[in-house]
């Protein structure tokens, strides 16, 4: 059978040469030669143009029965090392179905849904909130598998690191941002045990044939629910501004994902402000001085339920 080369699109290339350097250049050079392995040892070929995010390279295939599928192939780091454990362990449950994997090289062949058309497309964001906690609900009823990372490691790490980084801070962010540390620190012994998808904003969560809709792209945790509300608290944040009360519309997300997930608020609200810290350590690793207004937002909205 005669393999398509893949070409790498020149974004993609530079942001890991950006992120990963010299790993990502080797991964990025490497990509036609695996793309071409996998296509030849699976018996898939080239169905229409390759797309890319920040770190994955998507390419639309057909199996040798005709049926549609996706080759994703990406960068193993510590987030997406257990991606295909945790949709092993989904099976196809609110989320896009495993048909194949080469989990060491970073290679899943998908099943295909409508990357052109995802939650961010819906008018109406209290409909496309409704459908992501309804996904997040089915996706977090599995317990995590052996051996995924950890959401207590993740919390220990954050308290490892705050005191070298938080300083940065002041006033108002530096107050919020040690709110945060104190109820990370609070819950870091009891971090939960379900399957987190830990990225569910509206854009992955795609139109489907089996389903209207499923999630994609996990980078799975083993933890609490209260740790996954974040993307989507924040998701479409013109919406919640163009509300005209930015903390109401806010506290109404929240309200509306801990009731249907039957989350305790005052817990769910801590794990949430430490998903806020989490955002800030990194921004602060960027070398940035300020917490993200969206990020404060959160915070003040939150904290009452917490303290």
């Amino acid at each position: 059978m005669l393999i398509m080369r893949i070409e790498v699109p020149e974004r993609l290339a530079e942001v890991q040469a950006e992120t990963n350097g010299d790993a990502g250049r080797r991964w990025v050079a490497g990509l036609p030669g695996l793309a071409a392995d996998l296509l030849e040892r699976w018996e898939l070929r080239p169905d229409g143009e390759p797309r890319h995010g920040w770190a994955s390279l998507v390419v639309p295939v057909r199996r040798a029965g005709g049926g549609a599928a996706v080759l994703k192939l990406q960068l193993v780091d510590e987030e997406n090392a257990g991606e295909a454990a945790a949709l092993r362990a989904w099976d196809g449950r609110g989320a896009v179905r495993l048909l194949a994997e080469d989990a060491g090289r970073g290679a899943l062949l998908l099943e295909r849904l409508d990357a052109a058309r995802s939650l961010a497309d819906l008018p109406d964001d209290r409909e496309a909130l409704a459908v992501l906690t309804g996904l997040l609900a089915r996706l977090v009823a599995a317990p995590a598998p052996p051996g995924m990372r950890t959401l207590a490691d993740v919390a220990r790490a954050m308290l490892a690191d705050a005191p070298e980084l938080l300083p940065a801070l002041r006033g108002a962010d530096r107050r919020l941002a040690d709110v945060c540390v104190g109820a990370v620190r609070e819950l870091a012994d009891e971090a939960g045990d379900r399957l987190l998808h830990w990225d569910l904003h509206y854009g992955n969560v795609l139109s489907a044939d089996r389903e209207p809709w499923l999630a994609i792209d996990p980078k799975p945790l083993a933890g609490d629910p209260g740790f996954d509300l974040l993307p989507a608290l924040r998701n479409r944040w013109d919406d919640l501004v163009a509300a005209g009360d930015v903390t109401r519309a806010l506290r109404w997300r929240f309200d509306h994902m801990t009731e249907v997930l039957g989350l305790d608020r005052r817990r769910a609200a801590g794990w949430t402000l430490g998903r806020v810290l989490q955002n800030v350590l990194w921004d602060l690793e960027d070398e940035e001085e300020h917490m993200d207004d969206a990020q404060r937002v959160v915070a003040e909205c939150l904290e009452p339920l917490w303290t």
